[in-house]
């Protein structure tokens, strides 16, 4: 059973919306717990951040600006940290299609420098977010976290006698985050229009609760190494626009620069590595210090049929157009009405 009391976590990107909602459950879940490091680069939201926690009332709360590019201020940052959760990183397709560069130093470069700082200081575990567009990546956001991806999971073949353990979680949009439709949509239908890439395209979906709840899991069992990817429903992009703007107009605009029609978070390739965990799927390294035959029996893991593949539009469950309202009525706006 995972125990955060007396331990000390950082968080990367922690302003971010899974960070916040992360550090919400964790404070509720373990108030003994010794630290909890938000570590990102903006000042402003650090700033509004911090007016939730004040210190008087939330002294285990600690608020460190830095970049992960900076691996000296990492180092620094990661003295006595127990566990790491690294969320920070350049995420938008078309920011990240036109910056390139700004793109792989951040989330390769940075994934290196957190991965070396936790080896040089006591971290125990690391646990890493990516992404569906990971999964046979077409953008450049998709092919640095690919690669981020790669190097945490590679991370544990260099560890030595260090009995530190680096796993990754993968997941697909997260309803109501920054940046995502939902919050976009819900901006739009106030103008009677709602812009469509293509009526065809498909997401998978979860909530900032279940991506908490997951990245928690992996820091209880992973044993190093493991890609968890969640078993979690889609929906069509015009359910959606029904959902949020029924009696808008819906205009399809095309799709942009690096975006994908359908995601997908294991691929037919990643099936020959792949177990059924129950809740997660798990797409284990090809190399590992540990016994798959004790892994498989401990996790009661059933290894997948090869070429199996998980795609948000061969998904075997949907949103219906009332389940969507119903969740972002629950995570998104109290008082939606369409």
């Amino acid at each position: 059973m995972l125990d955060l009391n007396n331990k000390s976590i950082l968080v990367t990107g922690g302003t971010g919306s899974f960070g916040k909602a992360f550090v919400k459950k964790v404070l509720n879940t373990w108030p003994s717990i010794k630290r909890v490091v938000i570590y990102s680069r903006d000042e402003q939201k650090q700033y509004q951040m911090a007016m939730d926690y004040p210190h008087q009332k939330y002294p285990q709360v600690r608020f460190f600006i830095g970049d992960v590019r900076d691996f000296e201020r990492l180092k620094r940052a990661l003295k006595g940290i127990n566990y790491v959760i690294h969320a920070a990183a350049m995420k938008h397709v078309p920011i990240a299609e036109y910056n390139p560069m700004e793109c792989v130093k951040t989330n390769i470069l940075g994934a290196e420098n957190i991965i070396n700082a936790s080896l040089e200081e006591t971290v125990e575990k690391v646990v890493a977010l990516s992404t569906d567009k990971a999964a046979a990546p077409i953008n450049l956001y998709g092919a640095t976290k690919l690669a981020s991806d790669k190097l945490f999971i590679a991370a544990n073949n260099i560890k030595g006698a260090n009995p530190i353990r680096f796993s990754v979680v993968r997941y697909g949009n997260v309803m109501g985050s920054n940046g995502s439709v939902i919050p976009f949509f819900l901006n739009k239908r106030k103008e009677g229009v709602l812009p469509i890439t293509d009526a065809a395209m498909t997401r998978f979906n979860i909530s900032l609760d279940d991506g908490v709840d997951m990245v928690l899991h992996a820091l209880e069992t992973a044993w190093g190494g493991e890609l968890f990817v969640p078993k979690i429903p889609s929906y069509k992009i015009t359910d959606i626009a029904k959902a949020i703007g029924p009696n808008c107009k819906h205009e399809i605009v095309g799709i942009r620069p690096g975006e994908k029609i359908h995601e997908e978070m294991i691929t037919s390739s990643d099936s020959f590595s792949t177990y059924d965990l129950g809740k997660y799927y798990a797409i284990l390294p090809q190399t590992h210090s540990w016994n798959l035959e004790d892994f498989i029996k401990h996790f009661n893991a059933k290894k997948v049929p090869q070429g199996f593949n998980y795609n948000s539009g061969e998904n075997s469950e949907w949103l219906s157009v009332e389940e969507i309202r119903n969740l972002i009525r629950q995570h998104v706006d109290a008082g939606f009405e369409a």
